[in-house]
């Protein structure tokens, strides 16, 4: 049976990827193209705010110190089903009503898709209120410090550095350099896992309030000295941010500088992240985290070399954020239901329990049919080894050893004797268990090129489509292997 390129060969699959870790030139071009995504600056009414939140309810609060912080956010919903987020300020904080106008407009200006975005304010009689979008996923303090299922992976982090130094790459220049109190809440996730910069940070608490709320010890030095914010004084918590990143911690800066200087940055490392990173990596980014953190403002970086320093260092670029987060995503399962088999169902679901249930089930009877003619000359010790590597492997797939599975499929398919679209899809699945999603496409991929009209292929190209962020191109998988299930069917 001859091999043909379907639309999900590798051909396609390498013209079609969309990475979603942008350069700067491109992020301008985007932010310029989807302007019109993001309403324009609206003041609001304080009544119409007030009932998007349920009269300012305790129970709407989404600060991380509640009702004790000095300036309370709350998540809210406008009459147009828009979710929001208010920052309802102290009212002795901004006295001079057209200050406060003047500097929320001029953050209102800005638009990017790495800031969550200030869409309008409130300013009546004391009242003091900023409206910004609402991010749906909580902030990178709740993700590193507080996680409950698992620890942020570390292409995550590395995305992390980088859309943050873009953001302030992009505020810089549009004339927003100053950013107040840059830690670890300021930085928040949209509905998609990406990471965004909360842009409640370019203004200040009050007008002449102080510009940092966090503990002494995490300040920029110039700050302790002057009271001072400039953006080399941002660039130093740009720095502690990313110690954060690294550790999995709050570490104070002088504690783990101490440790740098004494070549025991791995003491640095978060232990969730052991084996999953490489020393380069991590011996780039503590590099760069000590040029933030020098004592010298004008020995800092600028966010734009920041940029420039983490753009080689991306890691799964083409995997959504939401994957990589462990996000629940809304997909396009609003599209047409499909009729799908128990196998396309798991797939659908990426059960990968079920998965390797119903392939260890199913056996090999699909291999039926696929030539594998061999000479009585071939019946050669090498071929022994090879059905050797392929009972191995079966054994340790059964056993749930993925690792070693993969190890055997891989010596039975280099042999080269035999071909077997099962063996392709068994080591599909092991990889699929190992997080290797690109490698588990390909097998996907070679298992339908050796039986074209497999709905197997197709359902497991699915799986791994969905594994990468690619939710149109699985779903046409999945409706691909439904028409090869219904014409199995009719035969």
């Amino acid at each position: 049976m001859g091999a043909r390129c379907s639309k999900f060969s590798f051909c396609w699959f390498h013209s079609h990827l969309k990475p979603s870790v942008l350069e700067s030139s491109d992020l301008e071009n985007a932010n310029k193209n989807d302007r019109n995504l993001w309403p324009s600056f609206t003041q609001f009414s304080f009544e119409r705010l007030k009932a998007a939140t349920g009269g300012f309810s305790s129970e709407n609060i989404v600060s991380e110190h509640g009702e004790k912080a000095p300036n309370v956010v709350y998540k809210g919903k406008l009459d147009n089903g828009r979710w929001i987020a208010v920052k309802r300020f102290n009212k002795l904080a901004w006295p001079d009503s057209r200050q406060f106008l003047e500097e929320a407009r001029s953050v209102g200006n800005l638009r990017s898709e790495r800031l969550a975005n200030l869409i309008g304010c409130c300013c009546e009689g004391e009242e003091r209120l900023l409206v910004a979008e609402f991010m749906a996923n909580e902030t990178l303090a709740k993700h590193l410090f507080h996680w409950e299922t698992h620890p942020m992976k570390w292409a995550m982090r590395l995305r992390v550095a980088l859309y943050l130094a873009q953001a302030l790459e992009y505020c810089s220049a549009k004339g927003r350099a100053l950013y107040h109190d840059l830690n670890a809440y300021r930085v928040l996730f949209d509905q998609d896992g990406n990471p965004r910069l909360s842009c409640f940070g370019l203004m200040k608490n009050s007008r002449d309030g102080k510009s940092y709320s966090t503990n002494l010890a995490f300040t920029p030095p110039e700050y302790l000295r002057t009271g001072r914010v400039t953006p080399e004084s941002v660039v130093y918590s740009y720095g502690t941010l990313l110690l954060d990143l690294l550790s999995g911690k709050h570490i104070p800066p002088s504690h783990a500088l101490d440790l740098i200087r004494g070549k025991n940055f791995l003491m640095l490392m978060d232990s969730a992240l052991e084996g999953h990173f490489s020393n380069d990596d991590g011996t780039e980014l503590v590099r760069l985290a000590s040029r933030c953190l020098q004592y010298e403002a004008r020995e800092r970086p600028n966010a734009k070399s920041l940029v420039t320093a983490l753009l080689p260092l991306q890691k799964d670029s083409e995997v959504a954020s939401y994957v990589l987060m462990g996000i629940e995503h809304e997909n396009a399962s609003s599209t047409e239901p499909l009729s799908l088999t128990p196998f396309g169902e798991a797939c659908l679901r990426k059960d990968l329990t079920a998965i390797h249930e119903m392939l260890d089930k199913n056996g090999y009877k699909d291999d039926e049919g696929i030539a594998n003619e061999l000479s009585f000359q071939m019946w050669t010790s090498q071929m022994q080894e090879t059905l050797n590597s392929k009972k191995h492997g079966d054994t340790a797939f059964r056993a749930r050893d993925f690792a070693t599975a993969t190890d055997c499929y891989t010596q039975f398919i280099d042999g080269g004797t035999m071909v077997s679209p099962t063996v392709y899809a068994r080591r599909c699945l092991s990889y699929l268990m190992s997080e290797m999603g690109q490698e588990a496409l390909g097998d996907a991929m070679q298992a339908q090129a050796i039986s074209p009209e497999w709905a197997t292929a197709l359902y497991l190209q699915a799986t791994c489509l969905f594994s990468l962020g690619m939710e149109n191109e699985a779903q046409e998988a999945l409706k691909e292997g439904t028409k090869f299930e219904a014409k199995k069917n009719k035969n």
